[in-house]
């Protein structure tokens, strides 16, 4: 699932979901904003029930609505996800905080159903021999996001919102024999640092690709152009900017990057 698509018969929608086949397991990263991604894996020959494990890069509803659906499809996936990553959770809109929550929108009987299948991280965690997820990506003082998201903490007296460190952000980083791959939701703490945490658990490995939402959407033209700047100064043979990266963000990369740089699309199907 991606936000766009060029694949007959295959639907998008505003989210992100990638399937992944290494040479011992498969794996699902992130499901999208709804069940949408289902239909889209019977059309191309996936079948989820057959998925070892499961990932949530953060908690937003476009990247976890899907998963109860999977979650009924598929009995046999452990799902791993940030701890954090349940926290009720708003963007804002013109500088206010939005009323619709974007955080994840499971019911309660969805989160019930789900809760045994979830494996809680914090720091990396290793899912096999060649399989981390990174857990909470560190981020310098001078960090600055290109958007802002809040925290709804429910008190008697009222609630009140604090900003969203993002700490409920993950990476999936897998090991092949010639290098590692990279896969970043939403890279909320900065894509460059996503790419420093995977560096350090595989340190020396060569990145053979990136595929990565890095949100430049609803950034401001400077941060736009360092984000796309830092990338491409990154020895990495191919990049997939996805979903939040926008189509400007994409286009500048590929102009940048030329053909190591990959528009991929819902239905896009890719082997290394």
């Amino acid at each position: 699932m991606e936000n766009k698509t060029e694949k007959p018969g295959i639907v998008a929608e505003h989210g992100l979901s990638l399937y992944i086949e290494t040479g011992e397991h498969r794996i699902l990263f992130d499901a999208g904003a709804s069940d949408l991604f289902v239909s889209n894996a019977g059309k191309l020959g996936v079948d989820l029930s057959e998925v070892d494990l499961a990932v949530v890069s953060h908690g937003h509803y476009d990247h976890t609505g899907g998963f109860p659906a999977f979650c009924r499809i598929n009995s046999k996936a452990p799902v791993f996800m940030q701890r954090n990553a349940l926290r009720e959770s708003y963007g804002t809109e013109n500088g206010e905080i939005e009323e619709d929550p974007c955080g994840i929108l499971w019911s309660d009987d969805e989160l019930k159903e789900i809760s045994s299948r979830i494996i809680f991280t914090d720091g990396p965690l290793m899912l096999t021999e060649n399989i981390y997820v990174t857990g909470t990506i560190p981020v310098g003082e001078d960090f600055l996001p290109t958007e802002k998201f809040y925290v709804r903490e429910r008190r008697p007296g009222g609630d009140t919102y604090a900003e969203d460190d993002m700490s409920h952000e993950q990476c999936l980083v897998v090991r092949e024999d010639d290098g590692i791959f990279i896969f970043s939701g939403c890279s909320h703490r900065g894509v460059d640092n996503a790419i420093a945490a995977c560096r350090s658990i595989f340190p020396g490995e060569k990145v053979r690709a990136l595929v990565a939402g890095m949100h430049l959407y609803s950034a401001g033209p400077e941060a736009r152009e360092s984000v796309v700047r830092r990338v491409t100064e990154e020895d990495i043979d191919e990049v997939f900017p996805v979903h939040c990266t926008g189509i400007e963000g994409i286009c500048m990369l590929k102009a940048a990057m030329g053909d190591r740089c990959h528009a991929a699309a819902a239905g896009s199907t890719y082997e290394f």
